[in-house]
């Protein structure tokens, strides 16, 4: 299930919230440096430990002081190559198989790829939801996914792509 919520990725609830970075670590939005800072020091430590890491790459992370057990950091740029369509594809899907190898039951992710320069923002949101279609369809965990947007606008794009993607994928009626 795909649900759709206006707040803010720091206070969700679900098992591991995933994290967008750039290879040197940095996050890569507003709403991943707060994630970052509220877990505190013993997720700072880790992070600082790891070094460099590759574009489209995805590692785990215990959630610290924060109310989700994991963290999901997803590598969607570096200093010297942008993040584009393709990059956030690759480290989305990268995030989801590192749940799905962790088991876990219910993850939260802020919109990916929607920074300055970009697509238009609703065609940045379709290819995320079309992966997290695509990864529902394999029927491996987490099956509880939730995009937390920090706007009502926010919230009825994705709806509305929700559900004209659920359309798409439904059977055909005879």
């Amino acid at each position: 299930m795909i649900r759709i919520v206006v707040g803010t990725l720091v206070d969700s609830a679900e098992e591991a919230l995933v994290c967008p970075i750039r290879s040197d670590l940095a996050p890569m939005s507003a709403a991943a440096r707060d994630v970052i800072a509220r877990a505190g020091p013993t997720v700072a430590e880790r992070l600082e430990g790891l070094g460099q890491l590759p574009v489209g790459g995805a590692f785990l992370t215990p959630g610290g002081d924060l109310e989700a057990a994991f963290l999901i950091h997803v590598v969607t740029a570096s200093e010297d190559e942008p993040e584009t369509p393709h990059s956030v594809k690759r480290a989305l899907r990268n995030g989801l198989r590192r749940a799905a190898e962790w088991d876990l039951t219910s993850l939260a992710l802020p919109p990916l790829g929607m920074g300055a320069g970009h697509m238009e923002p609703e065609d940045d949101a379709r290819a995320m939801l079309e992966i997290l279609f695509e990864h529902l369809a394999e029927e491996r965990p987490p099956l509880d996914l939730t995009v937390v947007v920090d706007s009502e606008y926010g919230r009825e794009m994705f709806d509305r792509l929700v559900a004209a993607l659920s359309r798409e994928r439904l059977p055909p009626l005879d």
